[in-house]
């Protein structure tokens, strides 16, 4: 049913229960897991000399997706691919889902409502509109 799952990742904790059920339909599936990290360059102003900032933040996502990819190979998954991009976030998911041909997205969300929800946007909310694969979405747990 599945032939290429990916895993968006931030580092959060709503993103490692995700994984847990990404891991578990790559196994059940024997699907290709792919772990895709975006440093959001939405966040910095246009004028001002990013790159070392940028840089950090690339650093920090790889460190992210080897962590993720570590887990993965605990529970006996191989990742096929581990990617860092620049971008905004739900664009650059949107990229990667097409051209990598997935069949299916597992991500994190953080259970905002109202007015934060509003304010902050949320990158699984326009990956479920827009994304032509099915999206598995994953609670936050409860506090």
């Amino acid at each position: 049913m599945y032939t290429r799952i990916l895993l968006p990742t931030d580092g959060s904790e709503t993103t490692d229960r995700a994984l847990e059920h990404a891991l578990d339909l790559a196994g059940r599936y024997d699907a290709e897991l792919h772990v895709l990290y975006v440093v959001d360059a939405t966040v910095f102003a246009n004028d001002v000399e990013t790159g070392t900032i940028v840089e950090e933040f690339e650093t920090m996502g790889n460190r992210i997706v080897d962590k993720t990819s570590q887990q993965a190979a605990d529970a006996g998954i191989e990742p096929a691919q581990t990617t860092v991009v620049r971008g905004t976030p739900h664009e650059r998911i949107l990229e990667y889902i097409d051209e990598n041909d997935v069949d299916l997205v597992v991500m994190g969300t953080h259970g905002r409502t109202g007015l934060d929800r509003y304010l902050l946007g949320s990158v699984t909310e326009k990956i479920v509109r827009l994304s032509d694969a099915p999206v598995l979405t994953v609670r936050e747990s409860s506090r």
